[in-house]
């Protein structure tokens, strides 16, 4: 078929040969292309069959003769076979022999087809051109041209791949020679650089691969195995004069290049020696999400949530949210003082939330960048968490009116692993998003750290291949280039909803290192040699605007003045403000839940007690299967009838008592959700919130949603095997609304280390730094039960560690004592050991007028134990009191000599042991018990009443962690604090360790018998004092 193109390409009237000849005189090859050597002028016999009017009619004879060559003309049937054998298109042609012409003069005629046609090698060009196409598609963006500096191949390695064209010499790989060059080809479909034509020569087949693969674009999406998806990209990248901009369009970038330049250059001006963590190398960041929320916006995102490092922050807030310009120039100012209670943060690390009008599409739209610590890429899970929340609340089931936008640095995005478990929540069913444009500013250095040291992948985005997120690498001194690039990406979360990766590669940001006190010329000289070369990307934009008269010298000039005066002014308006609000930097506000200055509106909890109406009705529906046809496994209904059975006893275990909690506020319109690792059914088969149909594949029922009429949606979903992501994504859920109640539940309780950034950086200090509050809850199973080190302890000593409470100072008795206490706190660590008071305190958690993260230390065992139940008499009248902070277990109350006050923190079957092992010892009239379950805020009110009781008693504490670790280090200052030093707290239980628990059985056995023997020996603490 070649041939046959190749000569109807000759044979065409003239327009036809010019425009073939424009492919290799008038269209410049690619850079990395080899030059055009030879022209489409060869001169040849013009044959009046093959005329441009006949070209098409040609065609469809070719085909139909490779299909049956006795399908045609004897004539055609010559012609075609000398066209392959090789012939020019004068002699391939051959007359029909005339009428009664002997065999012998036909043979004669004929001569010419002794050759048999070479349809093998018409196919093996064909598929070696498809092949060379395949290839820049797969492996093109190895030599596109990234680097502004020139001095680095952005994929780490300076190899060209075999198969991609950049010499003459190299079309050998493909079986094709210099000779094949003007030969005209029929295009694949699975390309669009033909744009409305079916074939070209293969010289401009290379010319167009090489434009769309290999200049400051490199496209990775072969990986894709979604064809929809890949023939969209291609027709992206691929169709001619897809990346052609207006007048308007071009102008508007660089104005937006100006405010990112001059805003930078202004602050090293005005705080040279100041750290900002600027953007100076990759301004075009900011037009480059400009452009991403101006076409999400067109596209009906009308919610953006952006989470970012504190690399550009500062620049993001104020040319992006359009933060105050004022607001952020005042905080370089030392002599700012705090107005709002807490610590604050850096500038760097603030975040914003703010509501306006988009000038591009004149439509409404609210930006919120949130707050987040040095700890890069901590803020992914938090950002996507919050993004599903507010798709959530507004019913956005597919991500078309909110959506997150997350930016990295390369450095981080490909060590952290955090990212790879933020990807892996993008497709899954209760934690999808529909979509997350990533934008990665690839400085293509960490601090001081060579990408070849840091990384082993070609690049730092590799990780998004694990989820087909295509990638755009885009060289981010060319701002047309990065412009295009995030209008595809915009388009692509819109019409697939998945990720999408922009990695823009700048010279390294900043100019002065990595941080404006820095001195990069230590680690780095022949790069930042380089890049004091380089000119801003900004005057090599606006050279390139006037040389094309675009703009002129003049307004190029008005416009930075115009900018330039924006910010002096500013500035001046800076120098009044003299206290700095963090409320007005919130990401997350609360409209009408706090009063107008941020306080709570009451300093009263209502009552947490439900009526025995509603407790007997949820007990039926949490006992029954309210769907029909439904057949549930054999041993769940044995489950589902004891629970029916407590109900008609009127008592509850563990599990009903989480499920009367969460019934009840749904019914108040309190939306709850719960997540982590086999929540579903519960790491100890005991809570059953879905169930599975046994006939029926992947029918379930969740009877909790069955419960009213008009209640609240109840969410209940597994998650992947992740902590770290997980407990920050439902962080960042519970950020969105006061008006839920969000829950994270660890596996197993020592799980929660592996959370231990979004713990530390989040939830403990995130009101402290940022004046913003969270409800989230963290359930974490917890107990020494001879499960080994790893399956034991949830670590309470870590969380009573951050508590923000003083030991040393004794809180001031009000009115609203019990709920100041609880408000002044960072967060709440309680360990229930009854259903009923773990029934309160999540009640209490939603009805108290604020939100604080809540840390329950949950059982294992207790779930099922015999005497682990409450009666609905203390679920039904008992508000938040001293009934749960403090329990006394079976003390007399009208003996005041006992010699021992122990005070515990054990879970049920612990301290029903103790109380077995008292009465066995005989010692009920010498040793008191007390059961703490609140510790921060610790009712020490409650425990000075206690000791009060028995001046003579010695005071133990009895923990069945290690000394160095539970509860002992935190309540022993506290207790003491309460008798103004006047008495020792002595310890009882496990001798200090390394490891929370041992891994043997008999060992733990000793273990647990000599905390009982040391609990009550009388004589321990004799002389001790």
């Amino acid at each position: 078929m070649h041939r046959l193109r190749t000569c109807a390409a000759r044979l065409r009237p003239l327009a036809a040969s010019r425009t073939v000849q424009n492919y290799s005189h008038k269209q410049p090859a690619a850079p990395r292309t080899f030059q055009p050597i030879r022209c489409f002028t060869a001169p040849v016999a013009a044959e009046p069959f093959l005329s441009g009017t006949s070209s098409n009619y040609v065609e469809e004879m070719y085909f139909a003769w490779l299909e049956n060559p006795k399908s045609v003309h004897k004539s055609w049937d010559v012609f075609f076979r000398n066209a392959n054998a090789g012939a020019p298109p004068g002699m391939a042609y051959q007359s029909p022999p005339p009428l009664g012409m002997s065999l012998s003069g036909l043979a004669s005629a004929q001569s010419l087809v002794s050759a048999q046609p070479n349809v093998e090698k018409l196919v093996e060009d064909h598929l070696a051109v498809q092949s060379l196409i395949r290839a820049y598609q797969i492996r093109g963006h190895h030599v596109a041209q990234l680097d502004p500096l020139g001095i680095m191949d952005a994929d780490l390695d300076s190899f060209v791949p075999a198969d991609i064209i950049t010499s003459s010499d190299k079309l050998g790989f493909y079986g094709l020679d210099e000779s094949d060059l003007d030969k005209v080809f029929r295009l694949p479909t699975t390309t669009f650089i033909g744009g409305s034509e079916s074939a070209l020569p293969l010289r401009e087949i290379i010319r167009r691969l090489e434009m769309a693969y290999c200049q400051h674009i490199g496209v990775e999406f072969m990986f894709i195995n979604d064809l929809e998806q890949c023939q969209w990209i291609r027709e992206k990248f691929e169709k001619p004069g897809v990346m052609q901009f207006t007048l308007d369009e071009k102008r508007t970038l660089l104005a937006r290049m100006v405010r990112a330049t001059r805003f930078e250059e202004f602050l090293q001006r005005k705080w040279s020696s100041e750290k900002r963590f600027g953007l100076e190398g990759c301004e075009s960041l900011i037009p480059a999400l400009k452009t991403i929320i101006d076409r999400s916006s067109a596209n009906g995102v009308d919610n953006v949530i952006m989470g970012m490092p504190h690399r550009g922050r500062l620049n993001v807030l104020a040319n992006v949210i359009r933060k105050e310009l004022e607001q952020i120039f005042c905080q370089f100012d030392s002599k700012l003082e705090a107005a709002d209670e807490g610590s604050g943060d850096v500038k760097y690390h603030l975040g914003m939330y703010h509501r306006r009008i988009n000038r591009v599409t004149e439509r409404d739209i609210t930006l919120s960048l949130m707050a987040n610590p040095s700890h890069l890429e901590a803020v992914d899970p938090v950002v996507q968490g919050k993004t599903k929340a507010e798709q959530f609340y507004c019913g956005d089931t597919d991500g078309k009116k909110v959506m997150s936008i997350l930016l990295h640095g390369d450095a981080a995005f490909a060590g952290q692993g955090i990212v790879y478990e933020t990807f892996h929540l993008s497709d899954l069913p209760s934690y999808t998003t529909h979509g997350t444009v990533h934008v990665v500013v690839n400085n293509q250095i960490g601090f001081t750290t060579d990408p070849r040291m840091a990384r082993s992948s070609p690049y730092p985005t590799d990780v998004a291949r694990v989820v087909n997120a295509p990638i755009f690498h885009v060289n981010a001194d060319d701002p047309e280039a990065v412009m295009y690039v995030c209008n595809v990406a915009a388009e692509w979360r819109a019409t697939f909803h998945k990720d999408v990766v922009v990695d823009l590669v700048s010279p390294s940001t900043p100019r002065n290192g990595h941080n404006e006190m820095d001195e990069p010329m230590f680690t780095q000289p022949l790069m930042y040699k380089q890049i004091k070369k380089q000119k801003p990307v900004l005057q090599k934009y606006a050279e390139r605007l006037t040389s094309e008269g675009a703009v002129t010298q003049q307004e190029y000039e008005e416009e930075i003045s115009k900018y330039d005066k924006i910010c002096e002014e500013a500035y001046e308006r800076s120098k009044d403000e003299k206290i700095m609000h963090i409320k007005h930097w919130l990401d997350s506000p609360w409209p009408g839940f706090f009063t107008l200055d941020g306080q709570p509106k009451s300093m009263s909890c209502p009552h947490t007690g439900l009526s025995e109406e509603d407790l007997t009705h949820i007990g039926e529906v949490a006992s029954s299967v309210p769907v029909e046809d439904f057949t549930v496994h054999g041993g769940l209904k044995r489950i589902l009838k004891s629970r029916a059975d407590m109900i008609k006893s009127r008592t509850v275990d563990w599990a009903l008592g989480e499920y009367m909690a969460f019934g009840s506020l749904l019914k108040e319109g309190i939306n709850v959700r719960l997540s982590g690792q086999d929540v579903e059914r519960g790491t100890f088969s005991h809570r059953h919130h879905v169930l599975h149909d046994q006939n029926v594949d992947k029918r379930t029922c969740i009877p909790m949603n069955h419960l009213w009429p008009n209640q609240a949606p109840y969410t209940v979903c597994n998650s992947s095997l992740s902590e770290y992501g997980v407990l920050g994504f439902e962080l960042g859920f519970a950020m969105a609304s006061p008006n839920a109640l969000v829950l994270w539940e660890a596996q197993f309780g020592d799980f929660n280390n592996t959370a231990q950034g979004i713990i530390d950086q989040f939830i403990s200090p995130g009101q402290a730094k940022w004046v913003r509050q969270n409800g989230i809850v963290l359930l974490l199973p917890h107990g020494m039960e001879g499960m080994g080190p790893e399956h034991s302890s949830a670590r309470p000593e870590r969380f009573l560690q951050m508590c923000n409470d003083d030991s040393d100072m004794f809180p001031k008795i009000t009115d609203d004592f019990a709920v100041r206490q609880l408000y002044d706190c960072n967060w709440i660590v309680v360990n229930c050991s009854t259903p009923a008071n773990y029934f309160h305190v999540l009640r209490r958690q939603i009805l108290q007028p604020f939100r604080k993260p809540l840390i329950i230390f949950t059982p294992k065992s207790l779930l099922r134990h015999p005497e682990a139940k409450s009666s609905f008499n203390d679920m039904n009248s008992v508000t938040w009191d001293k009934d749960v902070c403090l329990i006394n277990n079976n003390n007399n109350n009208n003996n005041n000599n006992y010699n021992v006050c122990l005070f515990v923190c054990l879970f049920l079957h612990r301290d029903y042991e103790l109380n077995r092992e008292r009465t066995a010892r005989g010692m009920e009239a010498d040793v008191a018990i007390a059961r703490i379950e609140v510790f921060c805020a610790c009712c020490l009110h409650l425990v000075k009443a206690e000791v009060e009781r028995f001046p003579n008693a010695e005071l133990v504490w009895c923990q069945e962690e290690h000394k160095n670790q539970g509860y002992y280090d935190y309540v022993k200052p506290r207790i003491r604090t309460t008798i103004n030093r006047e008495r020792p707290v002595w310890y009882a239980g496990r001798d200090p360790a390394a490891a929370p628990a041992t891994g043997n059985k008999h060992t733990h056995l000793q273990e647990l018998k000599r905390f009982l023997d040391t609990t009550f020996n009388m004589e321990a603490f004799k002389g001790l004092s």
